[in-house]
């Protein structure tokens, strides 16, 4: 029998926040091969950036720590699955998907810290 085992993140360790316009927050997510899914929980919709995987990273990793280099993030207070964006750029409207996470225990507890930061 194999035995499961859940082990949660007991700690987030963010090196940089970054509050930005929502529509700033959208464009960082377009590519020239698509777009990127940003993440929203309790009224933050935000996007991460992990740090690489070194020794002591992966070490702190297996002990419940996790470290994001940065969040940015945007005070938007309702969920919609798909935000468009008018890209200039490209020259067209971009959909940008939205994962709605408000049932992670971890980006609950994420954004009841951000909206505790200044605008």
């Amino acid at each position: 029998m194999v035995r499961i085992t859940f082990s949660p993140v007991n700690e987030l360790i963010i090196h940089e926040t970054v509050e930005v316009e929502k529509e700033d927050l959208l464009r960082e997510r377009v590519t020239p091969s698509g777009t990127i899914p940003l993440y929203w929980c309790n009224g933050i919709l935000f996007s991460f950036s992990s740090l690489p995987m070194s020794d002591e990273i992966v070490s702190d990793y297996l002990k419940g720590k996790i470290h994001w280099s940065e969040i940015h993030f945007s005070r938007v207070d309702k969920y919609t699955p798909i935000l468009s964006l008018n890209e200039e750029e490209y020259k067209t409207t971009m959909n940008i998907r939205i994962i709605d996470t408000s049932k992670s225990e971890l980006h609950k507890e994420l954004t009841k810290w951000l909206k505790t930061i200044k605008k």
